[in-house]
């Protein structure tokens, strides 16, 4: 027999075995409970990166645990397949996206495959294909029937370099998420979904996903953001039109001296135009359009506007007062509108200073009198309420209330709740996506292409534009189009391709019936597999993908089609895979094979030689070349080792720093493994396994191996099924192989024998999740037929859990001084005396005065002697 384990045989028989046997395959089994599993799908990028390795690991090792539990598991992949990302690369490869998204899809099918992930490939789905997006296009035209969807001129997140509008969840610190190239502000005709409609439901559930981390619920409520305040019109002066503000302050409105708007307001370029300041608010939106629209890009910018040259009414005070549009009002606050009132906010007081206008306080604590002209700051507490009419001399708190109800008997305001999160826009002027199913009529306006039209498929047979534009609009056989409802000939098909982030919304249900032509999904088969029970994937993701697809599942239950609104019952959100930069003086970055060690034993650049430079533990990425390349260690170590190296080197929680003496230091267990397991099999041929009780045993050797393999079993049942803490799993199998290394084979009774028989079945049943190939062989090598996924998990005996013997640590005046073991049977006198004879203790105790002696008896028995 082979005395070092052989991964790539090894491997490729195992896959085929598992191939042939459509072991994998799975369906409806209402016998059975069911267990669906998910991992985010990847987009076709060309090749799996050690990020997707540990992932998918995970995932995988999760599916087998529970397979061998007995669940009915689905485990389904597929691609996701549209969007920027792959029409970037297609670009910059010269080549079209279709043929760059196949072909990847292809190459890294192979590459999951090789790493012996139990998918079931039946399932497999590409949202690029004609069969799924046409169930996302009917989808949309039944939202579009509801007005969950709709269409409007505004101003939006725009990338130049990507060509495309951007949702606000989509730009990051005022940059694409994309390209990192800042955002600017453009007006447009766009597509929206009122994920609005269920802002409250999708904030009351974050408090109802008890298997979500804190962090992700935390960020989604954050993103949701709800604040109590009042709502209050101010009248346009010389129109019969009001602006509308929310304000969370109405106990100040005496205050408000000046009104500002958001440049991206559609009130701004109405009201000046016409005006002496139309040029100056022009110049003035165009500059800002340029600048970084987010709270956090506010703070580099002076704070700056212009006056619109039209006022509006002070609602409480009755008096005209100017309208400004400013650089620090955002559109995705409120309602893009604000009452600025200098003396109760900095913002508002500085603008104010700046353009001389006036400060009037309203607000100010129990015995302090404050001046408008002589105010150096603004007072943003509660206290006194002071010129204000009628409501002068009461408390701030209570005159929120009063004065809100006086404004509403006037039909001026009332209390309201306001939302930070905003209607997804969905439209993408980009080619590589989901036409938008709609027809544009110069008679009958939009219209929904009839569903007997769909899909309203992608030409895939045109070449794309420079810097990315869409050829859509250039392509006559593509855009001509019939209006449904009147006929005419010269209509025109929408040339907008939704966000990518649409397909994957609901992805997770087409796997339940990928092959169903009916409609998006098998009612039946979502009803018994959904929703998904375990999903994972990065917490980058929490504002976008998943939040979209919380909003998409109440979609789905408010057309009832499911009777579910979560679409994720757990969510892991797993660490980052993390290594160390390298960096030549002359080459910059370097990937870790263009550094090599010299004779001195010194990293030096394989390019010219220079000393290479380490540089902090990171993230891995392509930019900053610390990565991994997987095909690399499937060639070097097998896919088994990979996986067992990304699973035991950090709790999947956590950022695992990648580590090559990690990785060998896998390799040489798994071959330790190996060694044992042949030559025990050698040794103990014709036994059966021992399965009694422990206390049935005359060996203590025997006794105390088979207690250390039931806490083995234990122990890894726990760390699997309630944390996912594969490390300490694996950790507690390395222990119970070290025991059985201690055990000399060739002086082995009968009874040590099956014990080591019981022992090695186990070893080979708990590993088998984690390194699925390595265990098949030693299995069938102990002379088994079946697969070891077909197994049940192993049980352990509670009744052999515990050993006779205990840890005693005994402490003098609370510091550690000796250990022993002791008998579970012995008495505190019989400890107390021990603890006392003990020559390390006596050293501590001489001839001091003996006080107290205290023993504590849990786990391990603590004696603590005080002299």
């Amino acid at each position: 027999m082979e005395q070092r384990y052989q991964p790539q045989s090894v491997e490729q028989k195992w896959q085929a075995f598992w191939k042939e046997k459509n072991i994998f395959k799975v369906k409806e089994d209402t016998s059975k409970e069911k267990y669906y599993l998910l991992e985010m799908f990847p987009y076709p990028s060309g090749k799996i990166h050690i990020g997707h390795v540990r992932n998918y690991t995970i995932g995988d090792v999760v599916v087998r645990y529970k397979r061998m539990k007995g669940f009915n598991v689905i485990h389904p992949m597929g691609w996701d397949a549209f969007g920027m990302p792959a029409e970037n690369a297609a670009i910059d490869n010269n080549t079209h996206p279709a043929v760059w998204t196949y072909e990847n899809i292809n190459a890294m099918r192979e590459q999951l495959k090789k790493m012996g992930f139990s998918y079931d490939w039946d399932r497999e789905i590409a949202t690029c294909h004609p069969e799924y997006y046409r169930w996302e296009q009917w989808l949309f035209l039944k939202m579009l029937e509801k007005k969950m969807a709709y269409r409007k001129e505004s101003y939006v997140n725009w990338c130049e370099k990507c060509q495309t509008v951007l949702a606000n969840e989509q730009v990051e610190q005022d940059k694409c998420w994309r390209c990192s190239k800042t955002v600017q502000q453009k007006k447009l005709w766009q597509w929206f979904f009122k994920i609005t409609d269920f802002a409250e439901d999708l904030l009351i559930h974050c408090d109802k996903l008890p298997g979500w981390p804190d962090k992700v619920t935390t960020m989604q409520k954050n993103w949701i953001g709800r604040s109590v305040g009042s709502e209050l019109k101010f009248k346009i002066h010389g129109k019969n039109e009001d602006i509308v503000v929310f304000t969370t302050r109405p106990d100040t409105v005496f205050g408000a001296t000046f009104m500002c708007l958001a440049p991206e307001h559609p009130l701004v370029e109405t009201l000046s135009r016409g005006t002496d300041q139309e040029e100056q608010v022009k110049t003035f939106v165009k500059k800002i359009s340029s600048q970084e629209r987010s709270a956090e890009g506010l703070e580099k910018y002076e704070k700056e506007g212009v006056f619109t040259g039209v006022f509006c009414i002070n609602p409480a005070t009755g008096e005209k007062i100017p309208i400004y549009t400013a650089n620090f009002v955002l559109m995705e606050y409120g309602t893009g509108a604000i009452m600025s009132v200098p003396a109760g906010d900095q913002r508002d007081f500085d603008f104010a200073r700046k353009y001389n206008l006036e400060i009037i306080p309203v607000v100010q604590p129990e015995g302090e009198e404050f001046d408008g002209k002589t105010m150096e700051e603004a007072y943003t507490g509660e206290g006194v309420i002071v010129n204000s009419g009628e409501f002068s001399g009461l408390g701030s708190s209570e005159a929120m209330d009063v004065m809100t109800a006086w404004l509403g008997k006037m039909g001026r305001g009332k209390k309201t709740i306001s939302f930070r999160l905003r209607d997804w826009g969905i439209s993408r002027q980009r080619y590589w996506g989901t036409p938008i199913p709609v027809i544009h009529c110069p008679d009958c306006g939009i219209v929904p292409v009839p569903e007997a039209d769909l899909p309203i498929k992608l030409p895939e047979d045109v070449n794309l534009l420079e810097k990315g534009g869409s050829p859509l609009p250039t392509l006559d056989y593509f855009t001509k189009a019939t209006c449904p409802e009147c006929g005419r000939e010269d209509a025109k098909r929408d040339t907008d391709t939704m966000d990518t982030f649409v397909e994957s919304s609901w992805y997770y249900l087409r796997y339940c019936s990928p092959r169903f032509e009916k409609g998006m999904f098998d009612p039946d088969e979502v009803k018994y597999w959904a929703p998904v029970d375990q999903y994972i994937g990065g917490v980058e993701h929490a504002v976008l993908h998943l939040l979209y697809s919380r909003y998409f599942m109440r979609v789905l239950n408010s057309l009832g089609m499911i009777d579910f609104k979560e679409p994720f019952t757990r969510l892991l959100t797993q660490g980052m895979v993390c290594k160390e930069t390298m960096t030549c003086p002359e080459h910059g970055y370097l990937f870790p094979e263009e550094a090599q060690k010299n004779a001195k034993g010194n990293l030096e650049c394989t390019k010219c030689n220079s000393d290479v430079e380490l540089g902090r533990v990171i993230k891995m990425s392509k930019s900053k070349k610390n990565v991994v390349d997987p095909n690399e260690l499937l060639e070097q170590y097998g896919a088994d080792i990979t996986r067992l190296f990304c699973l035991f080197a950090a709790p999947p929680e956590r950022d695992l720093e990648w580590n090559e003496d990690g990785v060998e230091g896998s390799n040489r267990f798994v071959n330790r493994v190996w060694r044992l397991a042949l030559a025990c099999i050698e040794k103990i041929d014709g036994f059966e396994s021992y399965r009694g009780v422990a206390q049935n045993l005359s060996s203590s050797q025997a006794k105390d191996l088979y207690i250390k393999a039931n806490q083995t079993i234990k122990k890894v049942t726990d760390d699997i099924d309630q944390s996912f803490h594969f490390n300490t799993a694996i950790s507690a199998v390395m222990e119970l192989v070290n025991d059985l290394y201690a055990v000399d084979l060739d002086s082995a009774t009968d009874e040590q024998k099956k014990v080591i028989l019981f022992c090695l079945e186990n070893i080979i049943l708990l590993l088998s999740p984690i390194i699925p190939h390595f265990c098949e062989e030693l299995f069938q090598k102990m002379g088994n037929r079946e697969s070891v996924l077909e197994q049940p998990w192993p049980d352990y005996r509670e009744d052999s859990l515990k050993t006779d013997e205990i840890l005693v640590v005994v402490q003098v005046n609370g510091k550690l001084r000796s250990k022993f073991m002791a008998s579970d049977g012995d008495d505190e006198d019989l400890i107390k005396e021990t603890a006392l004879a003990d020559e390390k203790i006596k050293k501590y105790i001489k001839d001091k005065n003996l006080k107290k002696i205290i023993i504590i008896r849990k786990k391990q028995t603590l004696v603590n002697i005080v002299v």
